[in-house]
């Protein structure tokens, strides 16, 4: 299963780039392309319909299904094709492609798959079409987590086309019940030691997987970063605190292996199938992988929800929103695209080529079940899932989450002044 959900390695860097480059855009992009020449452009060509092209990554499906869904869109839909414009499997490159074609109010991007993170600045800057009134879509079918990260200031402004969610990866044949809190998984961490192993470890290199496992455990013990406004810190309280406590007390006296600050996705992945240890936070991608002829772990492992305060905890969302530009001359076939997207059909196909659905229903599959045997898991992590902080200033809060950490888990910081300095971060990203 391919990985949606923290792919970026460098958010500042990226938001950088794209803020140089306003001045070249204009010039690069003409006016010729564009939808509109004044006026709110959510509120123009509501009803127009044609042809249009819908822009995503890389399809790294296991089954194309990006191309599988759009040939059975267009099938049925003669007069109204869709053309997919394939990015570059590059998160910070994606981003930058769509902005450019945003800042330049290009119209030949209709439809967009939007990392979850990118979401809210879109909405903000005016770039993605509130799906409301006339374009209101109905989401009750939909995981109510995935439907947040695709919702800013209260208005739903895209569609959660496929989803993601952290797991607990666990030696079975070693610990054979799953722990549901931090303070059972920390007690088996006496396992590890008699085995000679490692016990824990999620991603805490400084990345945006820092910003993940960070999240995940503040968010587990009741704390929050950013206020319904997108701008407003919120991370600086006791329950934050003992969020972060938890990091810094597990990495300091070894229940974190100290190789482990500077792992990302393959290191911690890497080490779990090699055996080396008892438990791993990671995506659903690691299970075939670990399940392989070449794992030291073959059949000997199982997942379970991550683990909370007092049950199950609080998964990051991955994973893309699919949205209509404010630019397109197409937008009610754009619209029906949206709804066909997270229709039954469309999500199978996700499903069978290794994404996380959107549809609930697509959990409780028999025949999914069969193949990806983590799904009932997945289900519950996601159901207990916190979008990473809903804000137009993500790579920046981003940012000021992982300094801190980092700084918290090394000693360099005290959990208060790292919790302090966090919210300090977070205001000045939204000043």
């Amino acid at each position: 299963m391919a990985l949606k959900s923290s792919r970026r390695t460098s958010l500042v860097s990226r938001a950088a780039l794209a803020a140089v480059s306003t001045a070249l855009l204009t010039a690069t992009f003409t006016s010729a392309c564009s939808s509109s020449s004044g006026g709110d452009p959510s509120a123009q060509n509501l009803t127009g319909r044609g042809p249009i092209t819908y822009v995503e990554g890389k399809d790294t499906t296991q089954n194309g299904a990006v191309r599988l869904m759009i040939d059975r869109w267009n099938s049925t839909h003669p007069d109204e094709k869709v053309t997919f414009k394939e990015q570059s499997a590059d998160a910070s490159q994606q981003y930058d492609d769509l902005a450019q074609h945003m800042k330049a109010k290009q119209s030949d991007y209709d439809v967009m798959a939007l990392d979850v993170t990118d979401t809210a600045e879109f909405a903000a800057k005016g770039w993605i079409q509130p799906l409301k009134d006339s374009f209101a879509i109905d989401t009750s079918n939909l995981l109510s987590p995935t439907v947040t990260s695709a919702t800013y200031k209260n208005t739903l402004y895209a569609v959660p086309r496929n989803t993601n969610g952290g797991l607990l990866y666990y030696r079975k044949d070693l610990v054979p019940t799953a722990p549901r809190t931090w303070s059972e998984m920390l007690a088996d961490c006496a396992i590890a030691r008699d085995h000679n192993m490692g016990c824990y470890s999620g991603q805490f290199a400084p990345y945006e997987g820092l910003t993940v496992n960070a999240s995940e455990v503040i968010n587990a013990y009741g704390g929050t970063f950013i206020g319904s406004d997108g701008r407003t810190p919120t991370v600086d309280s006791p329950e934050s605190r003992a969020g972060l406590q938890v990091l810094v007390d597990a990495y300091k006296n070894g229940d974190i292996p100290k190789e482990a600050i500077g792992y990302k996705e393959a290191e911690s992945q890497d080490a779990f199938e090699q055996g080396k240890l008892l438990f791993v936070r990671t995506w659903p991608n690691l299970f075939d992988v670990a399940n392989s002829d070449a794992s030291a772990v073959k059949g000997d492992f199982d997942v379970a929800p991550l683990p909370g305060k007092d049950g199950v905890g609080a998964s990051t969302l991955g994973g893309y929103n699919a949205a209509i530009s404010t630019y397109s001359t197409h937008k009610a076939t754009a619209l029906d695209f949206l709804r066909f997207l997270i229709g039954e059909d469309a999500q199978r196909l996700i499903a069978t080529g290794g994404f996380p659905p959107v549809l609930k229903s697509m959990y409780d599959d028999p025949a999914l079940k069969a193949k990806y045997p983590y799904l009932t898991a997945l289900k519950e992590s996601i159901a207990s899932a916190v979008p990473r902080p809903v804000t137009p200033f993500y790579p920046a809060v981003s940012k000021a989450i992982q300094d801190n950490a980092t700084a918290a888990m090394t000693g360099k910081e005290s959990v208060d002044t790292a919790i302090a300095q966090m919210q300090k971060g977070i205001a000045a990203a939204g000043a």
